[in-house]
């Protein structure tokens, strides 16, 4: 069984009935969708081999890049 949640005006987002109901919180269901969602997987994969390959910056000079203190 599914239950159904409107997602503005574009469109419905989808989920199984048990995930609704183990869910403790709104991030539960967020990370349930993300999890079903390929583009986001790509992205994730990609950036965690960016991330082996040491293509990342390292947090000083993200901070700096940012003007974060």
């Amino acid at each position: 069984m599914s239950i159904t949640r409107k997602k503005s005006n574009t469109g419905k987002v989808t989920f199984p009935l048990s995930v609704f109901e183990t869910a403790d919180t709104k991030e539960d269901l967020e990370d349930w969708l993300l999890s079903q969602n390929p583009q986001f997987i790509r992205k994730m994969r990609k950036a965690r081999q960016d991330d082996i390959q040491e293509k990342g910056k390292d947090w000083q000079s993200l901070k700096k890049e940012l003007c974060i203190k």
